[in-house]
């Protein structure tokens, strides 16, 4: 087959790796740093002839169904999230385990150590772990590419789905990927041998969790022999080094000339016990580096032993928290610092700010301006852009925890007896996670006032489309909202009076309202008119 060679982000590596693999189609919400994996799809050339399905989906959730139901009729798919995604699809991930794949199945989970764009660091190689599912791990955008295709056999040769596990530095990097000049033909529709697995009643399971157990044990020998596990010996024994994913490109860059210990490179889990424990009998002490949490290291100190020699992010050797760099590599490795420029001084840090123009702003004035009247109001906010509104200037929003976690925690606190409630939140996270909960409000007719700040795109992950455009007041009245407390107005400047009005008059009702403020993303109205 010809090849031909392309600079790539780990994410477009993954992408095109997928597609020349025969994918039927990805389901994905966006989230950094997994957004450009789907919308590469959209873009492609072969993935637009062949009609691959590439639309965003409602949530995490949904899109690990709709993957999951391609699947089961023997196709190709891949479903794209950021690793709290992880926790919203958590349901129909774990249970795939259950029902296992027909079509190959590949659920990519983009992790975000240092929390450049997200509220926490989980590793969601325990996800896999605690599914009995297999993972992958790319080091460098080659094997992200090179991992689609392994990925997809791999998970129809086993009949199960699989993680592959991307970091923020290896999605959002570049590098010269060689890939084929054809992409694979899509599979023929395909249905199990035995749909009994496919139905979760508890007497299938109790017959099929034997053989996930037996299935585990397979895909540990699997990992012994990948060709993305391999024990690379050196002459010095003193230490053995096992490093995983990215971080073997830091452990590479500190030795450019061969490294002088023993390593174990691993990028397929379950973890290579055979492998592991050769390296633990081998060598003094160990060394565990891995971008995200412990997980290899917690999994060896239960394998070998508690107290043995082994250092990593348990013990200090390796920050605990944030990402890896070569740099803290070294010095774990105890070679000598590297001379470098002192950084400047005269750099002022610049944080993140809504934009000029942005109607999320007119929304927190007005709400500023309508609160400052109440002693003890209380906002509960989101994820989006408009979580930027709890920074000055406007400090507007007193909670931001998930997404859709507004609207019920403005119920919460209204059962205790806080008032005002107010819960803003978007379009997208509405659709998102926020309908349940508003249903919760419903029908309890809680007195909370919620704000849906409507940009009519996904604004903060570079606009997407956004499944409510269009249909928020619908959504909202079809749940059962009195029809008399969802109002909409433009969040303008020159509305602002016409905004404290509407809302002081909602925050007062006795019960549930909603207020859909309504004005296109200053970004994404730039980029219709340019288009136009």
């Amino acid at each position: 087959m010809n090849t031909t060679r392309k600079i790539l982000l780990g994410d477009e590596a993954l992408a095109l790796g997928a597609i020349n693999a025969g994918l039927s189609g990805v389901y994905a919400y966006p989230g950094t740093p997994s957004t450009e994996i789907t919308e590469f799809i959209q873009g492609d050339k072969t993935a637009r002839e062949r009609k691959l399905h590439s639309h965003w989906s409602s949530n995490e959730k949904t899109a690990m169904e709709e993957a999951l139901g391609m699947s089961f009729c023997g196709k190709r798919a891949m479903v794209c999230m950021k690793h709290v995604g992880m926790n919203v699809c958590a349901d129909p991930f774990v249970n795939s385990a259950f029902t296992g794949a027909n079509g190959g199945l590949i659920v990519v989970a983009a992790d975000d150590p240092s929390m450049h764009s997200s509220q926490n660091e989980q590793d969601s190689r325990f996800y896999a772990d605690f599914a009995f599912v297999p993972a992958l791990e790319p080091s460098d955008q080659q094997e992200a590419y090179d991992m689609a295709a392994y990925g997809f056999e791999l998970s129809e040769r086993v009949r199960m789905p699989l993680m592959m596990r991307l970091v923020t530095r290896l999605s959002h990097s570049r590098a010269v990927v060689e890939v084929a000049d054809e992409a694979m033909p899509e599979k023929a529709l395909r249905y199990p041998d035995d749909t009994d697995q496919w139905v979760l009643m508890p007497g299938n399971s109790k017959r099929r969790y034997p053989v996930v157990l037996r299935l585990w044990e397979e895909l540990e020998a699997e990992s012994e022999v990948s060709p993305f596990n391999r024990y690379i010996d050196g002459p010095d024994h003193s230490l053995g080094i096992i490093v995983s994913g990215i971080a073997y490109n830091y452990l590479m860059e500190n030795y450019p000339d061969g490294c002088p210990y023993p390593v174990v490179k691993i990028s397929q889990y379950p973890l290579p016990r055979k492998m592991l424990r050769r390296l633990y009998d081998e060598c003094d002490h160990l060394l565990i580096i891995e971008e995200g949490q412990p997980f290899i290291e917690q999994k060896l100190r239960g394998l070998l032993c508690d107290d043995c020699n082994i250092s990593g992010r348990f013990d200090g050797k390796l920050p605990r928290t944030g990402e890896l760099t070569p740099d803290s590599v070294r010095r774990a490795l105890g070679l000598p610092e590297i001379e470098a420029p002192e950084a400047s001084r005269q750099v002022v840090r610049r944080p993140p700010a809504l934009c000029q123009g942005c109607g999320h702003r007119d929304v927190f004035h007005a709400l500023n301006d309508v609160l400052a009247g109440y002693g003890s109001a209380k906002v509960f906010g989101d994820i989006g852009c408009y979580t930027l509104g709890w920074l000055s200037p406007f400090n507007a929003i007193d909670t931001v925890v998930d997404m859709g976690a507004s609207i019920t925690m403005a119920k919460g606190a209204a059962d205790a007896g806080q008032h005002p409630a107010v819960a803003v939140i978007g379009d997208s996270t509405f659709t998102h996670s926020g309908m349940t909960g508003l249903l919760d409000a419903i029908n309890e007719n809680s007195h909370i006032t919620v704000i849906i700040s409507d940009n009519l795109t996904t604004g903060m992950t570079g606009g997407q489309d956004s499944q409510g455009t269009g249909k928020l007041e619908d959504i909202c009245l079809g749940l059962g909202a009195d029809p008399a407390h969802v109002r909409t107005i433009d969040s303008l400047p020159k509305n602002h009076q016409a905004m404290m009005d509407m809302f002081r008059e909602e925050i007062e009702y006795p019960g549930l309202s909603v207020i859909v403020s309504r004005r296109e993303c200053i970004q994404t109205a730039r980029r219709h008119a340019k288009k136009a």
